[in-house]
């Protein structure tokens, strides 16, 4: 699972949940760069380490030993858990997992190498495995 080497700050804070902050769209890594396509999000989540290599997983496997895959995001938010059953108080819980938040327009993923029905769906098996929506776009779709 991919977390990060060292960090700066064990802890950070939880940030804002304003409903117009949400509905923002992404400015950085919006555009396939890399691969021929990509998986692009439609939707807003917090995206964690395990689901990222989830869904590394099956488009791999779904591409065999052809093509290349990118991997345009990692988790290197940590969100704190306290331990089950533990009385209120006593401070913020200890780390738990990492995770990356993904807005509207964010590039996951890419692959290059193979043909379009099976990049296709490799990324179509890879949402499944994502709490965000996302449909496929290939190079020429983003760039416009």
């Amino acid at each position: 699972m991919l977390f990060p080497k060292k960090v700066k700050h064990r802890k950070w804070q939880t940030g804002r949940k304003h409903p117009d902050r949400l509905k923002a769209t992404e400015t950085r890594g919006t555009t396939v760069s890399f691969g021929s396509f990509g998986l692009k999000a439609t939707s807003q989540s917090r995206v964690k380490s395990n689901q990222i290599e989830a869904a590394r997983r099956v488009i791999s496997r779904t591409l065999g030993k052809a093509g290349k895959i990118w991997i345009r995001i990692f988790p290197d938010k940590p969100v704190t858990k306290k331990a089950a059953e533990v009385p209120m108080g006593k401070g913020k819980g200890d780390p738990d997992h990492f995770v990356f938040e993904v807005r509207p327009g964010r590039i996951l993923f890419e692959i290059d190498g193979v043909s379009e029905t099976i990049a296709r769906e490799a990324l179509r098996k890879a949402t499944a495995k994502l709490p965000v929506k996302a449909k496929v776009v290939s190079r020429e779709e983003t760039r416009v």
